[in-house]
């Protein structure tokens, strides 16, 4: 099992906090620090069962400056988070070859 993590973000705190106290092994990645690379990412995307653009924090500056209105493929996107991964929602939780992004953090509980 794995969790990406932000520390700095409250929800993501909260995830973390959730596998914690479920006492399961897991391994916690914190991605600002360890980049994902596109192969990752993607397969992370598919496990999610979602399109590459419902995983980017569209609230985010940097969205807004660079992406937002443009026209971009899902490859366009992926590299965009793999490059800025600020734009990459959180946390995910992967587990068992399924995936949910923790917002709320209690879904994460469903794939325990």
């Amino acid at each position: 099992m794995k969790i990406y993590h932000n520390p700095r973000c409250s929800k993501s705190r909260e995830g973390l906090a959730i596998l914690e106290a479920s006492n399961l092994n897991f391994e916690t990645i914190k991605y600002l620090e360890t980049p994902i690379s596109k192969e990752e990412l993607t397969e992370i995307i598919k496990l999610l069962g979602i399109d590459p653009l419902d995983l980017v924090r569209k609230n985010e500056a940097l969205w807004k400056e660079n992406y937002k209105g443009k026209n971009l493929s899902d490859s366009e996107i992926i590299s965009a988070m793999v490059e800025h991964p600020k734009l990459i929602e959180r946390p995910i939780v992967i587990n068992n070859g399924k995936a949910v992004i923790g917002r709320p953090p209690e879904i994460i509980k469903t794939i325990l």
